[in-house]
């Protein structure tokens, strides 16, 4: 198991197309990381460079409009879930200052009558950039697949059905956030672009960044910098995951950090996809994971009123 950045490396082909003993291996692998180190990176992952490719492009055109016409796009009663979030105006948990960011938003399109359709608003159509909705869309639907098939190789490491996420994130909650971080054009009070925080979600997605910057926070309280090849994608555990497994995985601490002075005048574009499944699905400890020597550490609640406690307390919900 290669590691990048003291990032263990897996291959997901050895999952989605291998022997049963290397579907076995891939499971043992990517266990083990999400025990020790929350993160991983992954190759084979199965979502096409030039989609990759279109969406930094239209992502970055995006960002470039005039700030009217971005605004334009931003429903304060969405609660940032949709569309288009200003700068400044998201908080980690625990933290007042606001991240120095502005993203755009775009959740689940439910396709088959599904009536927890009428849990999800409607995603924001963007007129400016043509190809920016419908390539999120295509997105978005590729990081379900690539995220499913890494469920299920947690399933089977938990002992639990290889299926067992599938009907529970089949029309979830999940949200591909499209994130800029401007030009740093005067002094920044921190040396902090987002500062350390956990995902909310089950697992998160993440396909390359325009620029270096996001550090995660190892056993011994190191800040170790975290950057995949390009043909990798770093998926990482949330804390509804954490949650579910009564910490046996690792929902780990991250941050995204200013560039050195000689790049303040650049752009960082990042583009995660949080996972998230329906709001029904319970998040009590599973059985497996509590015993006398880990007695559960939380209690019973469902992602849906997880996912809305979280909120509030980063400031997109009232």
């Amino acid at each position: 198991m290669a590691t990048v950045n003291s990032i263990p490396s897996v291959d997901l082909a050895e999952f989605t197309t291998g022997n049963p003993a290397h579907k076995a291996a891939f499971v043992a692998q990517l266990g083990k990381a999400y025990e020790e180190v929350g993160f991983v990176a992954v190759k084979n992952h199965g979502i096409p460079d030039q989609l990759i490719a279109d969406l930094y492009r239209y992502v970055q055109e995006f960002f470039k409009l005039p700030p009217d016409a971005k605004h334009g796009y931003e429903i304060p009663a969405l609660a940032g879930q949709r569309g288009y979030t200003s700068f400044g105006k998201e908080h980690a948990k625990g933290f007042d200052a606001p991240d120095l960011k502005e993203f755009f938003q775009f959740g689940q399109s439910v396709e088959d009558g599904d009536p927890v359709r009428s849990e999800y608003p409607e995603n924001v159509q963007v007129r400016e950039v043509p190809q920016f909705t419908p390539t999120l869309f295509k997105a978005y639907r590729a990081f379900e697949k690539s995220g499913q098939a890494l469920l299920q190789a947690i399933a089977l490491y938990l002992g639990l059905d290889e299926h067992y996420f599938d009907s529970r994130i089949h029309n979830g909650n999940s949200i591909l956030r499209a994130i800029h971080y401007p030009p740093i054009t005067q002094e920044p009070k921190s040396a902090i672009r987002a500062e350390q925080h956990e995902d909310i979600n089950l697992i998160t997605l993440l396909v390359g960044a325009s620029a270096d910057g996001l550090q995660v926070l190892d056993k011994q309280g190191n800040w170790v910098p975290v950057t995949s090849l390009p043909d990798q994608i770093v998926v990482n555990v949330g804390d509804m995951l954490q949650r579910l497994t009564n910490n046996k995985l690792k929902s780990t601490t991250h941050r995204v950090v200013n560039p050195p002075r000689e790049m303040w005048g650049t752009s960082r574009f990042s583009i995660p996809f949080f996972l998230h499944p329906k709001s029904s699905m319970d998040l009590t400890c599973l059985p497996a994971t509590v015993d006398a020597r880990h007695p559960a550490e939380y209690p019973p609640i469902t992602a849906g009123e997880y996912l809305d406690e979280r909120l509030r307390e980063i400031g997109l919900k009232k």
